[in-house]
C-alpha cells in the first residue's frame, strides 16, 4: 500500500508527480493489451481480443464559443446523450460547467454556469420514469445538486453540519480551501433505497449518506492507512454487477488501491495494483477503472484485470514535466490523465482527462 500523503498540503499537479515514483514500483504490472492495427478510417485500436476498440481522440464537437478547462466527469443518460462536467474558470461566470452531446458527438446543449470553478462529480440516475443529473463542486463552490438533464435546479446544498466535522460556516462561506475539515465533494453512489453516498474525497475523506430527499443520515471512513479508512477517495460506486453480492466499491486514490465495503461501510477487502485509481462505472460483468497514472483497467467479475488500455505511465509519470498542459506530447492511442470514464449501453467507453485543456475520447467498442 503506497505512503499516505496529504492532498491538501500539496497542489493536485504535486502530487501526481510525486506520487508517480512510488506508484510504478507499487502497482502490479500486467502485460498492456495493444495492437498497432488500422480501421477502415485510419484510426488506431487499442487492445486484443473482446477488449478492441478504436480510438476517437477528442471526440465531441465543442461550440468555438466555449472552452474546456480540465475536463473532470462524464456520464450517459438512456437515450445515449453524454454528459461532460469541467472544472472551468471562476472568473467565467457566464460560461457553463455541463456540456451534453449526442451519438454523433454533436453538441446538443450547456448549462451549470453555478459549478464554474469546481466542476467536478456527475451522474445520471433514472427515478421512476424519470431521469436526473446528481452534481458535485469543489474548491470555493463547495456544493451538491440534483438537477433535471436540461439544468433545472432540484434542490442544491452544502457541507452536512450535522456530522459534527466541518469548521464553523464551511456550509455558508463560499472560499477555496483545503483541510479535512473542508468540504470538497468528488462523486455519488447511488442506493436501491433511493438515497445515495456522497464521497468527500478532497476534505473530509468521510463517506456521507443521505436519504432519498437529500437529507443528511450518516457517515462512514475519514482519514487513514486503509481498511475502512482513506487517502483521498475521490471516486466511489455500488457494485451490483451479476453473481456478486452488493458492495460499496471506494477509490483510495491516494493508497493507489480500491477497497471493498458493505453498504454500512464495514470494511471488507482492497485491490491493489493501481496508479491513482479516480473513478468507477460497470457494464455487465465488467467494472472499469480510469487511472490518473495514464491508464485504463477492465477488471471481469471476479476482479481480474483482463485489459489496460492507453497505458503511457512510466513517460507521463516520470520522463515528461508538465505534460498536462502540453497537447504537442500527448501521443495518439495513450492517455495523460484519465479522471473519469463511463461505458454506453453497446460497451463503448468514453474518458474524461485532467489536462489543462480538457479532452474526451471515445473507444469504440469493436465486437
Amino acid at each position: 500500500m503506497g505512503t499516505w500523503m496529504d492532498p491538501g498540503k500539496k497542489s493536485r499537479r504535486d502530487f501526481i508527480k510525486t506520487a508517480g515514483a512510488a506508484a510504478l514500483t507499487s502497482v502490479v504490472a500486467p502485460t498492456i493489451l495493444h495492437s498497432a492495427d488500422k480501421t477502415g478510417k485510419g484510426n488506431l485500436v487499442i487492445g486484443t481480443d473482446e477488449y478492441r476498440y478504436e480510438v476517437l481522440h477528442d471526440w465531441p464537437q465543442l461550440p468555438s464559443k466555449f472552452s474546456w478547462q480540465t475536463t473532470h466527469n462524464v456520464a450517459i443518460d438512456a437515450e445515449g446523450l453524454l454528459y461532460v462536467i469541467h472544472e472551468g474558470k471562476a472568473n467565467l461566470t457566464d460560461h457553463p460547467s455541463i456540456f451534453v452531446f449526442d451519438q454523433k458527438g454533436k453538441y446538443v446543449r450547456s448549462f451549470g454556469n453555478q459549478f464554474q470553478g469546481g466542476g467536478h462529480g456527475l451522474e445520471v440516475r433514472t427515478e421512476g420514469k424519470d431521469q436526473f443529473l446528481y452534481v458535485c463542486a469543489y474548491q470555493q463552490v463547495k456544493a451538491f445538486a440534483k438537477l433535471t438533464l436540461t439544468g433545472e435546479v432540484i434542490w442544491e446544498k452544502y457541507a452536512p453540519m450535522d456530522s459534527g466535522i466541518y469548521r464553523k460556516d464551511e456550509d455558508t462561506v463560499r472560499v477555496k480551501r483545503w483541510g479535512r475539515d473542508a468540504f470538497m465533494p468528488t462523486n455519488f453512489a447511488f442506493l436501491n433505497d433511493g438515497g445515495f453516498l456522497l464521497a468527500d474525497g478532497y476534505g473530509s475523506f468521510y463517506i456521507h449518506r443521505y436519504d432519498k430527499d437529500g437529507n443528511w443520515v450518516s457517515k462512514f471512513g475519514g482519514p487513514g492507512q486503509g481498511e475502512g479508512k482513506f487517502a483521498t477517495p475521490h471516486g466511489i460506486w455500488i457494485d451490483q454487477r451479476p453473481d456478486r453480492q452488493e458492495h460499496v466499491v471506494i477509490c483510495d486514490r491516494a493508497h493507489h488501491t480500491l477497497q471493498y465495503l458493505t453498504l454500512d461501510g464495514e470494511y471488507i477487502e482492497t485491490l491493489e495494483g493501481y496508479g491513482l485509481p479516480a473513478n468507477i462505472d460497470t457494464w455487465k460483468d465488467l467494472m472499469l477503472v480510469p487511472e490518473l497514472h495514464a491508464r485504463l483497467s477492465i477488471l471481469d467479475v471476479e476482479n481480474n484485470i483482463v485489459a489496460r488500455l492507453g497505458g503511457d505511465v512510466e513517460r507521463v509519470t516520470e520522463k515528461e514535466k508538465d505534460i498536462r498542459s502540453n497537447p504537442n506530447k500527448w501521443e495518439t492511442g495513450k492517455f495523460v490523465h484519465p479522471h473519469d470514464a463511463c461505458f454506453d449501453t453497446e460497451g463503448n467507453i468514453y474518458v474524461a482527462e485532467w489536462v489543462a485543456t480538457g479532452r474526451i475520447t471515445k473507444l469504440r467498442h469493436l465486437s
